[in-house]
């Protein structure tokens, strides 16, 4: 075959990748949700005079900007199909061990958190001893803290990826909180208790830690449970960021006869909550079917709890998970978090006498505390 032939081929098919690419992307119907990234695709940026025009230090601002880095990558045909197959080229053929902080061990998925802050640990015990100092010690309540490992408790150093120090982390968190009753549920955790392809714990194998939790507050944690499976896939925030493709999950919830007599009153809406939302588990996001997602406050009442005792509770979004397990030991939940809102607001109403208090929170909010009011 003569060169000159030989340079047409190579035209023609750079041409028909090109141009059909091209004609893919116009005439393909546009994603309304990555189901791998539990997010909506960026959608196509304004066409304005000024947004044409700018360039040089404005370039961010530009209409090519967003339209090349956000749009078409958002956007481009079989997105999923090349993300997966870069994903599997890095890690087989160039044997990358991570993606931007990512990775994958027996295929459960980490991110690896290197440094310990200081200042949000401080911030943190800070707003938790507001809530102590206002609201508890006057009562003579002594708290409870328990804190959730994220999975590279389990997974980084023990793999040879850069890891903080939990313990050290743990130690200086429950010396910035004396006053607090320390729960340790470390013990009762593995790697694989956490959505493969997801930060969260996984309900399916928490019954253990609700024990610990309910049975280290003076209580006798003995409930039996239902299982019952979604029957939807479920894609966690790591499924569209590891450096190998991970396998859509199945969330496991669990019930039994008194869920079916409590009661739930979401105080952000105004209206009556549920245990498992399930228009949520049908949505972008299945794991915020429990307890109808980031809220505030939730009360929980269940008229044929085994004692008259009421919990209060301060946690984050792994709290929603575990705090369903823990309904059959409390006439009356009330369930706060304080990322969303100031506890003077939170905390209207709210009657300690009779009730254990708990600070539950993971390692990666009290890292990154900030949003703690």
């Amino acid at each position: 075959m003569s060169t000159k032939i030989k340079n047409i081929l190579n035209c023609a098919v750079m041409a028909i990748m090109v141009f059909g690419f091209c004609a893919l992307f116009l005439l393909l119907p546009k994603a309304e949700f990555l189901d791998s990234e539990r997010r909506e695709p960026a959608k196509f940026p304004e066409v304005t005079l000024e947004s044409i025009m700018k360039d040089g230090l404005e370039y961010g601002e530009s209409f090519m900007k967003q339209f090349d880095d956000n749009y078409t990558p958002d956007n481009f045909p079989f997105r999923d199909f090349f993300r997966n197959v870069k994903a599997w080229v890095g890690s087989n053929v160039f044997l990358q061990k991570d993606k931007d902080g990512v990775y994958v061990v027996d295929g459960i998925a980490g991110e690896m958190q290197e440094e310990i802050d200081e200042e949000s640990i401080a911030h943190a015990a800070d707003r938790i001893t507001f809530i102590y100092k206002t609201y508890l010690e006057k009562k003579g309540i002594t708290p409870y803290i328990s804190i959730i490992p994220d999975k590279g408790y389990f997974l980084s150093e023990q793999n040879g990826y850069l890891s903080m120090d939990y313990n050290e982390f743990i130690e200086k968190m429950l010396g910035s909180v004396e006053f607090a009753e320390y729960i340790d549920i470390t013990g009762a955790l593995e790697a694989s208790d956490y959505y493969a392809s997801d930060t969260h714990w996984n309900q399916k194998y928490l019954i253990d830690v609700a024990k610990l939790l309910v049975d280290g507050m003076g209580g006798n944690h003995n409930s039996t449970y239902v299982e019952n499976t979604l029957d939807v896939p479920f894609y966690g925030v790591y499924a569209g960021r590891a450096p190998k493709p991970l396998k859509p999950e199945t969330i496991t919830y669990y019930t039994n006869e008194n869920m079916e007599h409590v009661t739930v009153f979401n105080f952000e809406k105004n209206k009556p909550g549920s245990i498992y939302d399930m228009e949520r588990a049908h949505g972008k996001d299945a794991y915020d079917m429990f307890l109808g997602g980031e809220i505030a406050k939730l009360v929980i009442e269940n008229p044929n709890a085994k004692t008259d005792k009421e919990l209060v509770i301060f946690r984050d979004s792994y709290g929603r998970s575990i705090i369903p397990l823990m309904i059959d030991d409390y006439a009356k939940i009330t369930v706060i978090d304080t990322r969303y809102q100031i506890p003077q607001l939170l905390l209207m109403g709210v009657n300690f006498d009779n009730a254990d208090v708990l600070f539950l929170y993971s390692t990666l909010v009290l890292n990154a505390s900030s949003e703690m009011k």
